[in-house]
């Protein structure tokens, strides 16, 4: 039972819809009827500029890490004979939590992909491994000016890290991070095929957007 109310939590945490009271809150305006419509820091990001998009990313990504930190309030996983338990109950903790950030109960239902908070499980549970893949977000990000070409690339480059550089033995924590790249590579194959027509939005770094842009599909 109280796992259960733990992964309630975790939903509700993931819901912060923080891309929509961002945008309504400083710029007087519903994130999702711009741009691709997602609340999420990709869209805003696009349509509000670098300052709301970094703000909103951080904070998705702070959604997942206080999901996973939730098993910590368990005795049971204080025990070191239950770390494959602690890391099965972290990952559905954080997965639950993309769900919310996805489906917001606190915003109609309607957010973003996820991947913010995806980062923030990871973080949470391997910091090393989400550092390396923010690292090459950031990488991608600065060479391209693509949000979601960097999303694709440091997600496949999880379970690079996690099978073959990390080495990570944790049989579902593997599973786990092959599943993550599948699932980023298919919620973006729009994105793809604008990367390869030329015509994927670009977003600018080193200032703000002076206006909003209608009808732009992530």
């Amino acid at each position: 039972m109280t796992e259960f109310l733990l992964l309630i939590c975790a939903y509700l945490i993931g819901s912060i819809p923080t891309a929509v009271w961002v945008s309504k809150g400083v710029f007087g305006m519903d994130i999702r009827e711009y741009g691709s419509g997602n609340a999420g820091a990709t869209n805003t990001f696009r349509v509000l500029g670098p300052k709301a998009g970094s703000f909103v990313m951080l904070i998705d990504m702070l959604k997942g890490v206080l999901a996973v930190r939730l098993s910590y309030m368990l005795n049971f996983y204080d025990n070191p004979d239950h770390l494959t338990e602690l890391v099965n109950f972290q990952i559905g903790l954080g997965l639950v939590a993309v769900i919310g950030h996805i489906f917001p109960i606190w915003a109609s239902f309607r957010g973003g992909k996820g991947i913010a908070t995806l980062f923030g499980l990871v973080l949470a549970i391997q910091p090393l491994v989400a550092l390396s893949c923010v690292g090459v977000f950031l990488l991608i990000l600065f060479l391209t000016r693509y949000v979601s070409l960097s999303s694709i690339i440091a997600s496949i480059a999880f379970p690079v890290l996690i099978l073959y550089i990390f080495n990570e033995q944790e049989l579902y924590y593997r599973v786990f991070a092959i599943a993550v790249a599948l699932m980023v590579v298919l919620t973006h194959q729009k994105n793809i095929v604008r990367l390869f027509n030329g015509n994927e939005n670009k977003v600018p770094l080193f200032r703000n957007r002076s206006m909003f842009r209608r009808n732009n599909e992530e």
